[in-house]
């Protein structure tokens, strides 16, 4: 089986070569790591066993795991852990978050790559955040005897539908996982309707609440608010994790409501790092002024004038940015593409979330924020731009939402422990099954 994957991976790889040589010339993307991904990992000198393997596949997943990890070093400090991710981005992010580990490219699913992984990092238990599920990976991680689990799990509609229309493949790689730790319900019979073992799924709750900071003096969002002169009296509207055409739309409403309020600011966040340059020349074909995050440093003063409209072209902010946010409108949520991104962090600082009617992806998220008054759905660029005027004009209500929202981030917390905890007793019982053999 392994050897007909293979063949079919380097068909693939043979047929979008152009593509990806384009793109590794023209962005820069698809250059790193090339060499690990396609042979698989060298470990460092010194790696104690036993190792538990944990992989996020792209930033957003490598800040999920942070407490996750956190909480697991702390309660089996016996155990070395290890990281693997698969983006740029998520790379810088990982290898900042956790310095002190071991963080890897993750292999390509072709079969002598994760053999190598395997062989080297010899782990006691995989651990999978939300997904990321490949058959050679899998397989071979089955014949180690090595448990995998799949933390935060989430199983959108569009998702669903593409497993079910591959069932024969799909079924044997849930089947194979040891514990789905699902956000929710609904996700949590996906799996089970995929055919997953139902004694593996279990309802945890979502990671993602427990990472957020809802404190607004936090050092990180203080700099940055000193940094970017967040003054006493002005509102702050951010547009973050856009895709296009989100950054038009917002730049477009801005300097339509920048007259009603002059103390109004735009600070914009492009979810894509090589989208940086596009946003710029379209801020620039504007006419509109504007300020460069990167241009920006500890000791830079701005120029008042030209600060009303910031351009974030950096990575690993948003987090802290959200806390100076008095409205945030999360993007990926307009285009209908991208089935929105994480509107848990606004929300835990008590900003007015606003958020397009694409969210998928959130679907539990943005519903359960909704029904506790937390957020406002839009459908489009003219109901975006009613809700940030509504909420400019109306501090009382821009307090209650931000206050409801921040009410709910709280009392969804505790799936970190949840799933630290059931990690252990896989532990357990993988202890348990070689003493009884």
């Amino acid at each position: 089986m392994f050897i007909l994957l293979d063949c079919a991976y380097l068909i693939v790889l043979l047929l979008i070569s152009p593509w990806l040589l384009y793109k590794a010339l023209t962005t820069g993307k698809y250059r790193r790591g090339l060499v690990a991904k396609f042979l698989g990992p060298s470990c460092p000198a010194g790696l104690h066993e036993p190792v538990i393997w944990f992989h996020g596949v792209s930033v957003g997943e490598i800040h999920l795991l942070r407490p996750v990890i956190a909480t697991f070093r702390r309660r089996f400090p016996e155990y070395s852990c290890v990281v693997s991710t698969t983006t740029d981005t998520a790379m810088e992010e990982a290898r900042k978050a956790f310095s002190e580990l071991f963080v890897f490219w993750f292999p390509l699913d072709f079969s002598w790559a994760v053999g190598r992984a395997l062989r080297r990092i010899n782990p006691k238990l995989l651990v999978l955040a939300e997904g990321e599920l490949w058959p050679n990976l899998l397989g071979a991680v089955k014949r180690c005897g090595v448990p995998v689990a799949v933390i935060n799990a989430r199983m959108s509609p569009r998702s669903l539908r593409r497993y079910q229309q591959l069932t024969v493949l799909a079924r044997p790689l849930v089947r194979s996982l040891s514990l789905i730790a699902a956000q929710t319900e609904d996700y949590a019979a996906a799996f089970r309707a995929l055919g997953a073992n139902p004694q593996a799924v279990r309802v945890t709750g979502s990671v993602k609440f427990d990472g957020v900071n809802s404190d607004r003096r936090n050092p990180k969002t203080v700099a940055l608010g000193r940094l970017l002169d967040v003054r006493h009296g002005e509102r702050v509207w951010i547009a973050g994790s856009t895709q296009e055409p989100e950054e038009k739309i917002s730049l477009a409403i801005f300097r339509r409501l920048r007259g009603e309020y002059p103390g109004l600011r735009l600070f914009v966040v492009p979810r894509q790092k090589d989208r940086f340059e596009e946003v710029a020349r379209l801020f620039e074909s504007s006419g509109t002024p504007f300020v460069r995050r990167s241009a920006l440093s500890d000791i830079a003063a701005l120029s008042r004038p030209n600060a009303e409209v910031i351009l974030v072209d950096t990575i690993g902010e948003l987090g802290a940015l959200w806390g100076l946010a008095d409205v945030a409108f999360v993007g990926g949520s307009l285009d209908g593409k991208r089935g929105g991104q994480n509107m848990i962090e606004p929300a835990g600082y008590g900003a007015a979330v606003i958020f397009g009617p694409h969210v998928w992806n959130f679907r539990d998220t943005a519903s359960r924020l909704i029904s506790a008054g937390g957020a406002c759905q839009v459908e489009n660029e003219a109901d975006l731009e009613t809700a940030v005027r509504h909420f400019l004009t109306n501090p009382h209500d821009r307090q209650t939402i931000g206050d409801r929202a921040r009410a709910f981030v709280t009392s969804q917390q505790g799936a970190t422990e949840r799933t630290v905890a059931l990690l252990g007793d896989l532990l357990l019982e993988q202890r348990r099954g070689r003493h009884a053999a």
